[in-house]
């Protein structure tokens, strides 16, 4: 317990530190690939106009903003813990005039603060390797998602192809903090991106997980760039009432 305690709250100081920074770094790092890899999920989701939807890990609030924007009237919340990064949030929500169409939570994934089948979607954007568990994180987004609703989550995984992962950990590993460093003069938090992925389920394992561990059916995997990011979407039971 004192392990997650721990982890949380050196997650918690990482993106409190690098909020104001978090945009473009994710852009430059990902070599602008985050956007159409946000922009394929959205299409497999296919959201509907009416449909409810939670952000769990937030951020800066581009996901929730899609959805929004694909729901046109229903309900969107995004929830974060990270109160500087929930600050950039709204300053986007006010840019687009969204203020009135999605909500922003400061909360803990690993509780939720929303009573079962709440939403019709529950999705988590590069963040599932940071929490202290990820199996309850799942497991509370199945909670507060309606029977027949989805749990979506995109995130870094890890090549197959051994030439490719080995040019990827390095890249991750050696290079990446010290872009951290030049770019938003933070070496120390960027190099805890590397060392978040070293213990993360691959892309498969973490299909089997949800499957097994979390009780999620229909479960779809789609490796993305080489399978340096996983996109899984599970169902929650119609019958899980």
């Amino acid at each position: 317990m004192k392990e997650k305690t721990d982890k949380a709250t050196f997650v918690l100081q990482v993106f409190e530190s690098i909020a104001k920074d978090y945009d473009r770094m994710n852009t430059l790092l990902s070599f602008y690939q985050h956007k159409r890899w946000r922009k394929f999920t959205m299409k497999k989701m296919a959201v509907k106009p009416g449909d409810t939807a939670i952000d769990v890990c937030c951020g800066t609030g581009d996901w929730a903003i899609a959805l929004a924007e694909a729901s046109h009237t229903g309900r969107v919340v995004g929830l974060d813990f990270s109160a500087n990064m929930l600050q950039v949030a709204q300053a986007k929500l006010s840019e687009k005039g969204l203020e009135q169409r999605v909500e922003l939570v400061e909360g803990n994934a690993m509780q939720l603060p929303f009573p079962d089948h709440s939403f019709d979607h529950a999705t988590i954007g590069f963040a599932l390797r940071n929490v202290p568990d990820l199996v309850q994180v799942l497991k509370e987004m199945k909670r507060v998602v309606k029977p027949g609703g989805q749990i979506v989550s995109l995130e870094l995984s890890k090549p197959t192809w051994p030439p490719f992962r080995a040019v990827y950990f390095l890249y991750f590993e050696r290079i990446l903090p010290w872009l951290g460093k030049l770019f938003a003069n933070r070496y120390e938090q960027y190099r805890w991106l590397p060392e978040s992925l070293i213990h993360f389920p691959d892309y498969m394992e973490l299909a089997r997980i949800m499957r097994e561990e979390v009780g999620l059916i229909d479960v779809e995997v789609y490796p993305l760039t080489g399978g340096i990011t996983a996109l899984h979407i599970g169902r929650k039971s119609a019958d899980d009432r």
